[in-house]
C-alpha cells in the first residue's frame, strides 16, 4: 500500500511539472535571500543576488535571461547573461547554459570586463502547481582569468506562468 501511495504521489507531482515546461509558459526565478555561495581562486567564497527570467519556446526549452550583482569589500561586480534551459521531460530536473558578461568595479579604480561561459544542473521540486524550490550546480569557465572561474552551489524559488 505504502509502494502505491509513493508511486500516485511521484505521478501526479510528474503530470504537473510537465504542465508547467509547456511552449508558451514563463519561468521567474530569484535566489532565495540572495543566497550564491561558491569557491573560486580568486573570491574563497561569495555571497550575491540575481534574478532569471525565461520563455519557453519549445515543450521543456526555456530562453531566459540573466541579471545579477556582488557587493563586497574590495570589487563590486555586475552581470547580465542569455542562455537556455532544458527540463528533462516529466520530472524537474533541468540542465542549462549560458554567455555572461561581467562587469568589475574595484575599490582601487580598476575595472575589467570578462566574458564567460556558465552551466548548470539542478532539480525544480515543486511546492505548489506553479512554484518551485531550485537547488542547482553551477560551473563558471572565465575567459579573462582562470581564477575568476568557480564551481558553486545555487538555491533558488521559481515562478511558472
Amino acid at each position: 500500500m505504502k509502494k502505491l501511495f509513493i508511486g500516485l504521489c511521484l505521478l501526479i507531482s510528474s503530470v504537473a511539472a510537465n504542465a508547467q515546461f509547456e511552449r508558451g509558459k514563463i519561468v521567474l526565478n530569484t535566489s532565495v535571500t540572495g543566497i550564491d555561495l561558491s569557491y573560486s581562486g580568486s573570491e574563497k567564497g561569495r555571497f550575491g543576488l540575481d534574478a532569471m527570467g525565461g520563455y519557453f519556446v519549445f515543450d521543456n526549452f526555456a530562453l531566459t535571461g540573466t541579471l545579477g550583482m556582488d557587493l563586497t569589500d574590495n570589487v563590486d561586480k555586475y552581470y547580465v547573461g542569455v542562455g537556455g534551459r532544458y527540463y528533462l521531460q516529466s520530472n524537474g530536473l533541468f540542465f542549462g547554459g549560458m554567455i555572461k558578461d561581467t562587469s568589475y568595479r574595484y575599490k582601487s579604480d580598476n575595472n575589467e570586463n570578462d566574458f564567460s561561459l556558465v552551466g548548470e544542473a539542478g532539480y525544480a521540486f515543486f511546492l505548489s502547481k506553479t512554484v518551485t524550490i531550485e537547488p542547482a550546480v553551477s560551473y563558471n569557465f572565465s575567459f579573462l582569468n582562470s581564477d575568476y572561474s568557480k564551481i558553486g552551489f545555487k538555491l533558488g524559488f521559481s515562478f511558472y506562468f
